[in-house]
């Protein structure tokens, strides 16, 4: 059994940051459970662009407000808390945040906290070393 918080992970390795957001990896590869789960915060006013060729992601809304557009169909979907989006055709996406947006995202394979956004918004399929 893990029991592991948020706050025991800020700071450390699994507190990942970048321009436009922030991740909290409290679930990685590493732990053998076949998915890697995340608290993600995105900033009010940014813009983030991703593709996730090579996983599948589930997005959970908990706290504030974004605009979400399939980049390849155009269509726009205004995401609020209890909204929750499914990337299962690897859709290539944009986000919005209206306000700082807080997210519960769950990645198939998992990831390896060591994935980093691509030129495409793509991370690389990492596989845990044995």
């Amino acid at each position: 059994m893990i029991v592991r918080s948020f706050q025991d992970i800020e700071g450390t390795d699994r507190d990942v940051k970048a321009e436009t957001w922030r991740s909290k990896r409290i679930v990685l590869a590493k732990e053998g459970v076949g998915f890697s789960l995340h608290e993600t915060t995105m900033y009010a006013g940014t813009e983030t662009t991703m593709h996730y060729a090579n996983h599948i992601e589930a997005v959970l809304c908990v706290e504030g407000e974004a605009e979400l557009t399939d980049e390849e169909t155009g269509e726009k979907y205004v995401i609020t808390p209890g909204t929750m989006y499914l990337l299962n055709g690897h859709e290539r996406h944009t986000m919005r945040p209206k306000s700082d947006f807080r997210c519960v995202c769950v990645f198939n394979p998992p990831v390896t906290g060591n994935e980093v956004h691509d030129e495409n918004g793509v991370y690389p399929l990492l596989t845990e070393a044995s």
